[in-house]
């Protein structure tokens, strides 16, 4: 393991170096106020930042937000490589990104001189603690600290503050093929189901068939576990219990309050079947009677 002190002491330090900045207002010790006022055209993005994936939608209401209230939480920078009048994006690149289509000419900063190193690792916390990177941008963010900077993947679960195997299990992703890995992006698929993906022979027309069929992370491990001991596929699917959206399990509740019974529906991509149980011929005939009425 990786003993480098300097890479132990940001996961303890990190709020000395990007302050309380990414907290909500409520949650926040202390107020936190910016160093100085930049120009937006002297702030580039950090093109290793992890994150790609910026929402048009989420852009325009913050963007609406900042017209009316300005930007509440500053972003923070570095002095740019080679362009001290200039700077680079550390964290905050949605604010920024807000912030140009709100008409703003300058923006509110906190500036750090960190390296490479340090910079990509609170991007990437910030993001993680967020929770705004998907499964795949998180991954490459981790490869590329494991590819530029000689991180283990037990440097990584400590710097960021997630176990060894979260760690793991991420960095596994990469190693499906691209088509899957966009359905990730895209937020087509999920991180749960995508892992069980990783073993199985072909992979992108699984991932096709979860989007189409709306299969469940329980029924696609099913799959994956028959596929590895030699089973019938088809079998484990249907053995795997179906997970019911909330919508289904409304509508369930409100048959069940109309006939007094339990209800299931079972839904499919072309139809699906709806049973109602009953324990006695007296519930049968009361059954009959509500249909025919």
């Amino acid at each position: 393991m990786n003993d480098d002190p300097s890479k132990k002491r940001l996961g303890r330090g990190l709020a000395a170096l990007i302050g309380d900045i990414d907290r909500p207002v409520e949650e926040r010790k202390t107020p936190v106020s910016a160093e100085r006022n930049v120009p937006i055209e002297f702030i580039t993005r950090n093109p290793r930042n992890p994150r790609r994936m910026f929402a048009e939608e989420d852009l325009a209401d913050l963007a609406q937000s900042i017209r009316e209230h300005g930007v509440v939480q500053p972003i923070v920078v570095r002095p740019a490589p080679n362009n001290p009048e200039h700077y680079e994006l550390i964290a905050g690149e949605r604010r920024w990104r807000a912030s140009q289509r709100a008409g703003l000419t300058s923006i509110p900063v906190i500036l750090r001189d960190v390296d490479d190193r340090i910079a990509l690792e609170i991007a990437i916390i910030e993001n993680v603690q967020r929770a705004d990177l998907n499964s795949i941008e998180e991954a490459l963010g981790y490869q590329q600290l494991i590819d530029n900077h000689e991180y283990t993947q037990a440097d990584l679960a400590q710097v960021i503050g997630k176990s060894r195997s979260h760690v793991a299990n991420t960095l596994r992703l990469l190693k499906l093929p691209s088509g899957v890995q966009s359905l990730i992006t895209d937020g087509a698929l999920s991180a749960g189901h995508a892992r069980s993906l990783i073993t199985m022979e072909n992979p992108v027309a699984m991932a096709e068939k979860i989007v189409k069929d709306g299969l469940s992370v329980r029924q696609v491990e099913a799959l994956a576990q028959a596929e590895a001991q030699g089973e019938n596929p088809r079998k484990a699917e249907k053995a795997a219990p179906v997970e019911k959206d909330a919508d289904t399990k409304a509508l369930e509740k409100l048959l069940s309050d109309v006939t007094g019974m339990k209800v299931d529906i079972n839904h499919r991509e072309r139809g699906g079947e709806v049973r109602i149980r009953y324990s006695s011929l007296e519930q049968l005939d009361e059954i009959c009677r509500r249909l025919q009425s």
